[in-house]
Order: C-alpha cells, then structure tokens, then sequence
C-alpha cells in the first residue's frame, strides 16, 4: 500500500498539532489521468467516510477511499527539500526507487506543506 516515510510523518503531525486537531485524519487520493497515464496524487485533512479503508502510516492516521487504492500501491510519500529552504511533500512509486532509500525516483507529484488538495486531481506538479 501507501508508505509515508518518518520525515513526511513528522511534518504531518506538526501541521495538525499547529492546526489544533483533536484526531488528524489525513485523506490521500490517487487516480490515473486517463490522457497520459500519469498517476495524479492529492491530500489533505479530511474527515472518515464509511467506504474508506484506514491505515496507521508512522502514527499519521491515513484514509484511502476505494479508488485510490490501487493507484496508491507502491507509493511513498515523503518530505524533502527540492531546493535549498524549499521543503515539499513529494510522492513516489516504490518500484522505481533503489533498494536503499523510500523515495528513491523523482517525484511524480509535489504539494506545498500543509497544503490540502484532496480529491482535486488537478494534475499540477504543486499544489496550491
């Protein structure tokens, strides 16, 4: 399934403690542009759904509805610094990466810290 790395759970938590929320749900969402075949990723603090599968990522309590599951396999989600001082949430599929590192492919989406982009499927690189 989905593998957020310490690094991006560390920022999550952070996000929702700044955001005062009593139980921080982070809702991740994946669908495969159908023009290009390009995987488009989006997240956010959201609320539970009665269809969504649940998952405990490094104590970040992560909610998937049904569709996204399968485009979400394999991926890591990960916070790095893309330039100096430019910190952003990157996702990754695990398949291409070396064996030693969780994001180990260039990112195939980025989102802005904090930044809640849902279900948009917008297909931008950044998320604003």
């Amino acid at each position: 399934m989905l593998t957020v790395t310490p690094t991006a759970a560390e920022q999550i938590l952070r996000a929702a403690d700044e955001a005062d929320m009593e139980e921080p749900l982070l809702r991740v969402a994946a669908r495969v542009d159908e023009t290009n075949g390009q995987i488009e990723y989006g997240m956010g603090f959201d609320e539970r759904r009665e269809q969504d599968e649940e998952f405990d990522c490094e104590g970040v309590i992560v909610l998937v509805s049904p569709p996204s599951l399968e485009p979400l396999s394999g991926t890591v989600l990960d916070y790095v610094e893309i330039a100096p001082g430019d910190f952003r949430f990157v996702f990754s599929r695990a398949e291409h990466a070396a064996p030693d590192s969780p994001a180990r492919d260039k990112p195939e989406s980025q989102s802005e810290p904090g930044a809640g982009c849902g279900d948009c499927g917008c297909g931008k690189r950044t998320c604003a």
